[in-house]
C-alpha cells in the first residue's frame, strides 16, 4: 500500500526531538512509525502519522523543513526470509530500494510491517500485490 511519509530535518541538539514529537502530540496526531538518521549537525526524522497534511502544515508553520513523500508499506510474515521474498519481487522488477524500516503490528505477532522508500512506488505496489503481498 502506498502511504505518505513525512521527512523532517531536526537540529541535532538536546531536546529538539522531544520538541517535534511534542508539537505532533499537541495536534492529537498519532505517530505510527518512525526512523531517524543523524549526522553531526542534524537528523532526518521519518515518520508515518495518521494525519500527514495537518502535521506537515503545523511543523512548517513552526519554521521546520518538512517534505511529504510516498512510501510503500507492506505486511510480511514475521519469519526468516519474509523480507527477502518481498525484496526479490522488487529486484526482479528493476525497482531500487533507497531505505527500509519496520514496525510491528499491534493486532498480530505473526506480521511485520515494513516501510520501503523505492524509486517507483506505484510499480512496486502493483508488483507486490500481484505476488500476494498486502
Amino acid at each position: 500500500m502506498i502511504i505518505k511519509q513525512l521527512s523532517i530535518f531536526v537540529e541535532n541538539k538536546t531536546g529538539k526531538l522531544a520538541q517535534v514529537t511534542g508539537m505532533i502530540a499537541d495536534l492529537g496526531v498519532n505517530i505510527h512509525a518512525l526512523s531517524i538518521a543523524d549526522t553531526t549537525d542534524f537528523g532526518v526524522l521519518r515518520i508515518i502519522v495518521d494525519n500527514p497534511e495537518l502535521t506537515a502544515d503545523e511543523l512548517r508553520s513552526n519554521r521546520m523543513t518538512v517534505s511529504v513523500g510516498d512510501v510503500i508499506c507492506v505486511n510480511l510474515e514475521n519469519r526468516p526470509g519474509g523480507l527477502t521474498e518481498a525484496l526479490k519481487v522488487l529486484y526482479n522488477c528493476g525497482i531500487s530500494v533507497e531505505y527500509v524500516y519496520a514496525f510491528s503490528s499491534p493486532s498480530s505477532d505473526s506480521l511485520a510491517r515494513v516501510v520501503l522508500r523505492v524509486d517507483d512506488p506505484r510499480k512496486a505496489d502493483a508488483a507486490l500485490r500481484e505476488k500476494g503481498f498486502e
